[in-house]
């Protein structure tokens, strides 16, 4: 018997995403905000849900991890504290 992941729970015309990692931080985002929506709108089966939240919760440990990646690469370049940002 094949064991079945979150993930191959959801079928080709899921409006919820593989696991396939996010390209940039910008599409993390996007895909992110897209999924509240889909799980906010409670019209999906309960595995479908599970496997939301568990791409949501990828999603959102990607985007963290590249903000703080910024921020070190900041923190490097402006010394060990961050300055605040003023516009211009």
């Amino acid at each position: 018997m094949r064991k079945q992941t979150a993930t191959s729970l959801i079928t080709d015309t899921s409006p919820v995403s593989t696991a396939v990692a996010p390209v940039s931080y910008e599409s993390a985002l996007e895909e992110l905000e897209k999924l509240v929506m889909q799980l906010e709108g409670g019209q999906m089966p309960l595995d479908q849900l599970l496997a939301g939240y568990q791409r949501g919760a990828q999603l959102l440990k990607f985007c963290r991890d590249k903000l703080e990646a910024v921020e070190h690469q900041i923190k490097a370049l402006e010394g060990t504290e961050l300055k605040p940002w003023a516009q211009e």
